[in-house]
């Protein structure tokens, strides 16, 4: 790749590493694709999402089905369901596929015909998508329809779209490079005057893969109006232009880009057409005697029909259980359209990705020196190659650095449930029972993996008597052996949302109970809250799968070690992809309890179907001014509270807005305060301010978002505010100021680790990011899950000579230090919100390799690594914590560090 060229074109197989071979797709396990019928052949061309074009010889009988399965074969698709085939049919409109009708039957001229592959189905959520190659599919359609103008949206959404494409196709941010990149391809409509922003949002994304890229790609566009979305032009009654469009909600109605109005599912009885008219009938209103029915008037009955189909299988893929049954021919006379949904329901798609004995395959990338712009195998690991041309080894890099971390922490693990246990006086028998079924296979297991490892590093590293190293100095084996064990452990992972469901049970049911716990809590040993703890083996799967990620792409294809740890990544990847979902529900169903210890005036926060998705600070402006607040997001609620001087530190909660019909409109030139926005309800209205312009886009899109969420929600919202005669009301409430240096930000503050209860519930985040002035989301939760990393750093304070080396553990927005790896308990802790990550500038004098420094406005300090590979992934899962992210603008970064 020349240093600012254009790049070679790759299929999106190619891309992923997708074999040669053809493989099996959508098809359930073991079977074939469709039998291709006899007779003539014919070449059909398929324009792919990369814009390559392949040709496919099918016959003329064939079905449409047995076309798109070749499609997806040649792919390696498994989730093909969420794409479609799509053509210009005779009367030059575009139509998709009928995969029940023969081929020769729809497409009149193929030799004239090019057919799209191209998705058909948005799905709510880009996480329901299961395969990286299914995300970067989806990617690739984000990018399409960017460059068409299809998906309309703000220049800031626009250039911070562009920036994760820049960052997929070219890595890490470079001026130059960068802005050249950006004058030889052009991804938007007027991308030059947008090109200061797009670099400017691109130099935040240091460190992401291509593969993160495209996840954060989609988790801006799927917030935005017009994701999927695809225009019927039409008109109403009165004549007005209008188009209509299909979601997984319902029936939309748009003016211009602007949706007017929307028709959930539930609300529809049946859905129509006569000639050109499109009716849409809905459910009887419980006010009124009568249902009502809509009709809209598009350019002809062939418009009608075709919007009229993809709103029956938009019903059917994302409504249904399973594909709908064909309906009995009739024996005279029939009536109406035959047409029906043909394929798997969304439903059945993840549940067959879930449960397939199907292994995915681990991706790749592709083996030249530059990838993407970033670098491959040796080059990444910061290690040369060894003197006889093969390459080093992943613990001489060092690869296996993070396994320590992910292990050290054992004896932790065990405490936290054996602490509970041993109050038998406390804890009921059932939980006894469940939490020794649970964990105490889980405990074992890892401390024979962790002895194993110990020992297979020592015969590598030589401090053995064994007399040949070279058969020792693998890792693999012992990875698929481990992972294999897990797998047998799948029932105890499975038990650990009921863990702390149950425990959360029994603690409310005893006071007793909740004492124990909050008093293990209480102890230096504790330095996350208890149903972390319980969650770490679950969490310690998403560890194990990125270390062999790692080992995948450091050794070559020929390597002993490759096989195994490809295998082994394959039983982690499927273990994981059973837990996803649970995993997510219980870290949700964790979070708000947690939640609910930092909060007065709130009960019952943590039900079911309630999601935390953010909490910060804004200011509320009120007859006195702006006075900081601190916000708490939920699905269908969002609550503001105040800090108190209380001897607990938690918050108290003033008011609650409910989410359904809250409108959210910008509102800086309306009262001339700089990132102000407006929160307007049925009975209120609340005017906010955010410290910053990234920091007010995230909330505004969360909002939106999280009314969205609301608004297809059943039932109405309940109350979360108590009625308790000791919460005082907020003109009680004396706000609380401490000094920067209160912060845990200065020497004095990161050092002491006190033992109080206002202490332990002083330092978790909700008052990091009060002290702050930021927020955070349930995905940066997520992220910090994933980046955890532990080991030996030195450090240095700004105005100190020396370097002293300590045990370091990153993990929930925090650096905890030790003294040793066999501490029992950190030293002290630095929480990292709000923190920028750099390397220090030649002015500073720190003359030594491999540091990097942490800075909050005054407070500065140096961190100095052992390698080039430890020092990048230090900077890598640091700034995972000090860069914040959005659920909606996945990566609307924080200020540039």
């Amino acid at each position: 790749i020349g240093e600012f060229g254009q790049e070679p074109t790759s299929t999106a197989g190619q891309r992923l590493g997708a074999p040669d071979t053809l493989g099996i797709s959508t098809l359930e396990p073991g079977h074939k694709p469709p039998t291709m019928p006899s007779g003539r052949h014919i070449a059909i061309r398929v324009r792919m999402l990369d814009d390559s074009e392949e040709i496919f010889d099918v016959s003329q009988r064939a079905s449409g089905k047995v076309l798109f399965e070749m499609v997806c074969a040649h792919l390696n698709l498994v989730e093909g369901d969420y794409f479609g085939l799509e053509f210009q049919d005779q009367r030059k409109m575009m139509v998709w596929l009928d995969l029940l009708k023969p081929i020769m039957k729809q497409i009149r001229r193929p030799k004239h015909t090019v057919l799209r592959f191209v998705v058909k189905f948005f799905p709510p959520d880009h996480a329901q998508l299961m395969e990286e190659l299914t995300r970067y599919l989806f990617a690739l359609q984000i990018r399409q329809d960017l460059a068409s103008g299809r998906l309309t949206c703000t220049d800031s959404s626009a250039a911070l779209l562009v920036s994760h494409i820049i960052q997929s196709e070219v890595g890490d941010f470079e001026e130059a490079q960068c802005r050249q990149h950006l004058l030889n391809n052009n991804y938007i409509p007027d991308q030059m005057a947008l090109m200061d922003k797009i670099m400017e949002f691109h130099h935040k994304h240091v460190g992401q893969t291509p593969a993160e890229s495209d996840y954060q790609l989609l988790e801006v566009a799927r917030r935005l109006e017009m994701y999927g979305i695809r225009l019927h032009p039409a008109k109403d009654r009165e004549g007005t232009k209008l188009s209509l469009a299909v979601a997984h909600t319902g029936v939309l109605v748009f003016q211009g880009h602007t949706r007017i109005n929307a028709f959930n599912w539930s609300k529809i009885r049946k859905l129509s057409f006569k000639r050109k008219r499109f009716l849409i009938k809905l459910r009887p209103d419980l006010n009124s005697a009568y249902q009502d029915t809509l009709e809209f008037v598009m350019a002809s009955r062939d418009c009608c029909k075709v919007f009229w189909k993809i709103c029956v299988e938009y019903h059917a893929f994302f409504r249904l259980f399973e594909e709908p049954k064909p309906k009995p021919k009739p024996v005279l006379f029939s009536r109406g359209s035959s047409f029906r949904f043909s394929g798997r329901t969304q439903k059945q798609v993840i549940d067959y990705v879930k449960d397939t004995e199907f292994k995915k395959l681990p991706f790749y990338s592709l083996s030249v020196s530059l990838v993407n712009g970033h670098r491959r195998g040796d080059e990444l690991n910061g290690a040369s190659p060894s003197p006889d041309g093969q390459q080093p080894s992943p613990l001489t890099s060092p690869l296996l650095n993070d396994s320590s971390g992910l292990l050290t922490d054992l004896e932790t693990d065990g405490a936290s449930y054996q602490y509970v246990l041993d109050k038998e006086e406390s804890t009921p028998e059932s939980l006894q029972n469940l939490l020794k079924s649970s964990f105490e296979p889980l405990h074992s297991y890892h401390l024979d993996f962790l002895k194993e490892l110990e020992q297979r590093l020592a015969l590598w590293e030589g401090r053995s008597n064994a007399h040949i190293k070279g058969d020792y100095q693998r890792i693999g084996d012992v990875m698929l052996k481990n992972t294999q064990g897990l797998k047998a452990l799948t029932a105890q992972l499975q038990k650990h949302s009921e863990c702390v469901s149950e425990l959360e049970k029994a603690c409310r049911a005893s006071r007793r109970l909740e004492n124990v716990c909050r008093d293990f809590e209480l102890q230096k040993v504790c330095y996350v809250p208890l149903n972390v703890f319980i969650l770490r083996p679950l969490h310690r799967l998403l560890h194990y799968k990125q270390i062999l990620e790692r080992l995948c792409k450091h050794y070559p294809a020929t390597h002993p070690d490759f096989r195994d740890c490809r295998a082994a990544l394959a039983d982690v990847s499927e273990l994981e992809a059973l837990l996803h979902s649970s995993m997510l529900k219980t870290d949700n169903y964790q979070r708000l309890l947690e939640l609910q210890k930092d909060l007065i005036g709130v009960d019952n926060l943590a039900t079911p179907t309630r999601e935390f998705i953010r909490l910060g600070c804004l200011s509320k402006l009120s007859g006195k001014g702006l006075q900081q607040r601190m916000f708490f997001l939920f699905s269908d609620v969002l609550l503001y509270t105040s800090r108190g001087i209380t001897s607990s530190n938690q918050f108290k909660v003033h008011g609650q807005l409910p989410l359904r019909g809250m409108t959210i409109r910008e509102s800086e030139e309306e009262w001339g305060v700089p990132h102000c926005f407006t929160l307007v309800t049925q009975r209120q209205s609340v005017v906010v301010a955010a410290s910053s312009v990234s920091e007010m886009e995230k909330w505004m899109e969360d909002l939106k978002m999280a009314v969205d969420l609301a608004e297809d929600s059943n039932g109405p919202s309940a109350s979360l505010l108590t009625n308790s005669n000791d919460v005082k009301s907020p003109g009680e409430w004396a706000s609380e100021v401490e000094s920067e240096d209160d912060l845990g930000g200065s020497r004095t503050s990161l050092e002491r680790h006190g033992n109080s209860s206002a202490h332990h519930r002083g330092n978790t985040t909700v008052h990091v990011c009060w002290h702050r002035n930021t927020s955070v989301s349930m995905l940066d939760f997520s992220i910090a899950t994933e980046n955890q990393l532990s080991g030996n750093l030195l450090r240095k304070f700004k105005n100190s000579n020396g370097w002293q080396k300590l045990w370091v553990v990153f993990t929930n927005f925090s650096l905890f230090f030790y003294k040793t790896h066999q501490d029992e308990y950190p030293l002290a802790s630095l929480p990292l919100l709000g923190y920028s990550v750099t390397v220090p500038a030649e002015s500073e004098n720190i003359h030594k390799d491999y540091v990097f420094k942490l800075h909050f406005k005054s407070h500065i300090y140096y961190f100095r690594s052992e390698s080039e590979y430890s020092f990048e992934r230090w900077m890598e899962v640091i700034r995972s914590a000090t860069i914040s992210s959005s659920r909606t603008r996945y990566l609307n970064r924080k200020e540039p560090y």
